[in-house]
């Protein structure tokens, strides 16, 4: 599992930007989309803290940029963990569903950068299109459910249950991979719940988890999650703004920022997936990344569960 390709020549990637190659402009626009956003849907210098809680401090707030920058390494090597990773954090300082809708924005900038990067096209979507149509049911099917209903801890909780059930699993089979063995009914579950479970909490392990199973190839494991999220993200984000209160301007502004800081993380993480890392160093990352995601998970689930 590996890559050649180490470094970036900026010149080439400038002329065929300007050329509008597919892998170039679909980058470009990721990253152009949110800058945009953070200046067009600036609040005014007054606003800033508008829906926020008023007491979080410069020190919290560092925090929360650090968390945004190392979530977004972790998407950039690994594929996933954006939103696992920094829904939790966010969620425990701030209003969770407040975090829920502004953490849709980082995510979906991520994926569609990463089409581009993994240069992920057509051709995945005609070989997946019935988990891509799948995802998009669970995903309206999601936001519907987010508008009306204030889910608790009890959803993220049982996401913490599945993600420590596969991390048991892998650890004891020792990375057990079942090549070419996607069984349609099995893929079209997971991309139902993938996409609700995003939309609900901001929470999706199913997928990656899946994928992590049939797919050990980094580009097309990367490129595949990378379309399957973005349709997620961008139906949550169209289906937010239009036909639910949930996102509004100010948090569209938010999310934009915070999107526009990952973009570091981003960069540092693709470079180090492109560097040389052996099949089972991978399978130890992906592992290793969803355990603490659900120690974390459950640190903040647990106490208001069952205390």
């Amino acid at each position: 599992m590996s890559s050649t390709e180490h470094t970036v020549d900026v010149r080439q990637f400038v002329r065929n930007l300007l050329s509008f190659q597919y892998r170039e402009v679909t980058m470009a626009v990721a990253s152009l989309s949110v800058i945009a956003g953070s200046i067009v849907f600036f609040p005014g210098a007054g606003n800033l803290s508008r829906g926020v809680r008023s007491d979080i401090s410069l020190q919290l707030l560092g925090l929360f940029v650090g968390v945004a920058i190392f979530a977004g390494a972790v998407k950039g090597a690994l594929g996933f963990g954006y939103a696992l990773i920094t829904t939790p954090i966010f969620a425990s300082v701030i209003d969770p569903t407040f975090a829920v809708v502004v953490l849709a924005i980082p995510p979906w900038m991520l994926n569609v950068f990463q089409i581009g990067e993994t240069d992920t096209g057509l051709a995945f979507v005609r070989e997946e299109w019935p988990l891509l149509a799948l995802a998009a049911v669970g995903t309206v099917v999601g936001v519907a459910f987010l508008a009306e209903y204030r889910t608790g801890p009890i959803v993220p909780f049982a996401i913490g249950v599945i993600i420590l059930g596969y991390v048991g699993f892998q650890v004891v089979q020792n990375f057990v991979t079942v090549e070419e063995a996607h069984h349609p009914v099995a893929l079209g579950v997971a991309g139902v719940l993938e996409g609700f479970l995003l939309a609900v909490a901001n929470l999706g392990p199913l997928l990656p988890a899946y994928f992590h199973t049939f797919e050990r190839d980094a580009e097309r494991y990367v490129g595949g999650l990378s379309m399957v999220l973005s349709l997620i993200f961008t139906i949550r984000i169209v289906q937010m703004a239009l036909f639910t209160d949930l996102l509004t301007t100010y948090r569209l502004w938010l999310g934009s920022v915070i999107a526009v800081v990952t973009i570091v993380g981003l960069l540092l993480g693709t470079y180090l997936r492109r560097m040389e890392i052996d099949e089972r160093k991978f399978n130890w990352f992906v592992v290793a990344l969803l355990f603490i995601i659900a120690l974390n998970i459950f640190r903040n689930t647990v106490p208001a569960l069952f205390f």
